[in-house]
């Protein structure tokens, strides 16, 4: 399970870093990797209106939202954003990607496109202000509740703290400690008691992205589904991304990803290999492996992937109905 933190401060050691460190300090006790996009740090470009995105679905300006923002909001299981309070609202640095994210927004409601992960993803914030007036953060809530169905997450809370300006002042904070306990365990707790199934093919192009697209999108509820290639390839085959596509789900902003046992936190409890002429899976799974039987298809015909397709989500239904 992936938790990823949105650092929106300028200053990198203030108290929204303090905050959000420790709120991801704390989800990895409970066994969740986590990573942090340093948001004033990363060159983003502020939405320029091309209204691309809400033709075809994706946004010409070549930027790290581009090549790793986008990639890692659709990774994500938990989605942080951490900001002081600029103006009622998120820093300006933070509302820049906010903005961008028009581009998911645009996949799913101009092209009817769902991400496998948007029924289960969340979403928490984490904010500072230095006043005390009661609507200190009414600004940020409606602006949240928007980013992250944007992202496609459910927004499932927050931490907001009035009065906290000067250096130290949320580490000093009483009771910040349980707080961030207590909202992390709720938060991602489910998550993490999901069985965890690993879809492995030899190059990542096609079958297992499939796989595990299928069943993220049926029962992420309760199975944490990844794909992962033996000798995985540059990118996805387009035919397979058109495929998917014309069952409304989403493929993009995601590539082949190589088989490193060490990169999974958590042991699996079932590892499917697609295809009987894989080789390379580590022996640590053997014990674990499952082999499903998969027609020898050309992934460049459509044709063909098409009716791959349909195989998978048959061995999908099949293996939900199983666990």
């Amino acid at each position: 399970m992936f938790v990823l933190g949105l650092q929106g401060s300028p200053r990198r050691k203030g108290n929204t870093h303090y905050l959000l460190t420790s709120f991801l300090k704390e989800a990895e006790k409970l066994g969740a990797k986590t990573a942090i996009i340093e948001v004033d740090k990363k060159h983003i470009v502020p939405c320029k209106e091309y209204v691309v995105c809400e033709k075809k679905g994706f946004c010409p300006i070549d930027d790290d939202m581009k090549t790793e923002i986008y990639p890692l909001l659709r990774q994500a299981d938990v989605v942080v954003a951490a900001t002081p309070i600029f103006f009622y609202n998120t820093t300006a640095q933070l509302k820049a990607l906010i903005d961008r994210t028009q581009t998911l927004w645009a996949r799913k409601y101009r092209l009817n496109l769902t991400d496998p992960n948007r029924k289960w993803r969340k979403g928490f914030v984490l904010a500072v202000g230095a006043t005390r007036g009661k609507n200190l953060f009414e600004g940020l809530h409606l602006t949240a509740k928007y980013f992250f169905d944007a992202v496609g997450a459910s927004y499932d809370g927050s931490l907001t703290y009035w009065q906290i300006e000067k250096p130290g002042d949320m580490a000093a904070h009483p009771g910040v400690e349980q707080d961030i306990q207590t909202a992390v365990t709720n938060l991602i707790s489910p998550l993490l008691s999901r069985k965890i199934i690993i879809f492995v093919d030899q190059t990542g192009s096609c079958a297992a992205p499939m796989a595990w697209a299928w069943t993220q999108f049926l029962a992420g509820d309760r199975v944490e589904a990844q794909y992962a290639a033996v000798q995985p390839v540059d990118q996805f085959e387009p035919a397979m991304m058109t495929a998917m596509h014309e069952k409304g789900i989403d493929m993009e902003f995601r590539s082949p990803v190589g088989l490193k046992v060490s990169e999974f936190i958590r042991q699996p409890e079932r590892v499917i290999v697609l295809g009987e002429t894989v080789s390379g899976v580590p022996s640590e799974w053997n014990s674990l492996v499952e082999t499903w039987n998969m027609p020898q298809v050309d992934e460049t015909d459509p044709r063909q992937v098409e009716l791959l397709r349909d195989d998978i989500e048959e061995k999908v239904n099949d293996l939900i109905q199983r666990l």
